[in-house]
């Protein structure tokens, strides 16, 4: 087996095409103009991966309100992802509502870098995600053996989209970061006159630590 490629940050999604609980897809173009998330779990009819099913149902109108759209995979064949969210539905009342990428051939995660080598031939807890010119912006990896936060791929997407719309840093834990609260970070001075400046214009722990409020 090929060892396992990961794709970098800011290069553009690699094109795929791929089958689906919702029929035939192209990855990104068929999300132009909108975020996704891509994620990948180990099996279907698993417990934790059931969990995190469930929780990202649960979400999904804060990642729409987002302009956010959810799609999974693993390597099952499309029938057992199907009878694996008739069976969420039914036992747990919850409706998925976003398309699972059946790569039972194992192609897409191998391109992805989702296949272990010492995990045999399932995929890892993989995150992607894509913003809406088809770039790549982050990208998570968990151990099959730890559930995902989904409130944590949340708040990454909204930081991003708040890093990309006001052109700042986002701090540690923000919104509820320790020091600054809800504010974000100024990109650091590149001149002297600029740092000398910053002090009166932002709140500074320094002239290369300087944040500011949010303005709407």
């Amino acid at each position: 087996m090929d060892k396992p490629s990961m794709p970098l940050l800011g290069d553009k999604f690699p094109k795929l095409k791929v089958n689906t609980t919702f029929g035939k897809m192209k990855l990104p173009s068929d999300y132009k103009g909108s975020w996704f998330v891509l994620f990948s779990h180990p099996a279907d009819f698993t417990p934790v991966c059931t969990t995190e099913f469930f929780a990202f149902q649960e979400r999904v109108k804060d990642f729409e309100a987002l302009n956010c759209k959810l799609i999974g995979l693993s390597i099952d064949q499309v029938f057992s992802h199907i009878k694996w969210v008739e069976w969420i539905e039914e036992k747990l009342g919850k409706e998925i509502t976003f398309p699972i990428i059946a790569d039972d051939q194992g192609r897409i995660g191998m391109e992805l870098g989702m296949l272990h080598p010492g995990k045999g031939c399932s995929t890892v807890r993989a995150v992607f995600i894509v913003d809406p010119e088809g770039v790549l912006r982050l990208s998570i990896y968990y151990p099959q053996e730890i559930g995902r936060s989904m409130d944590e791929i949340l708040r990454a997407l909204r930081a991003l989209q708040v890093s990309d719309r006001y052109g700042v840093a986002v701090p540690a834990n923000w919104p509820n970061n320790e020091l600054i609260g809800d504010g974000v970070i100024v990109p650091p001075a590149q001149d002297v006159k600029t740092a000398k400046e910053r002090p009166g214009q932002f709140q500074c722990y320094d002239w290369w630590f300087c944040h500011k409020k949010l303005e709407e």
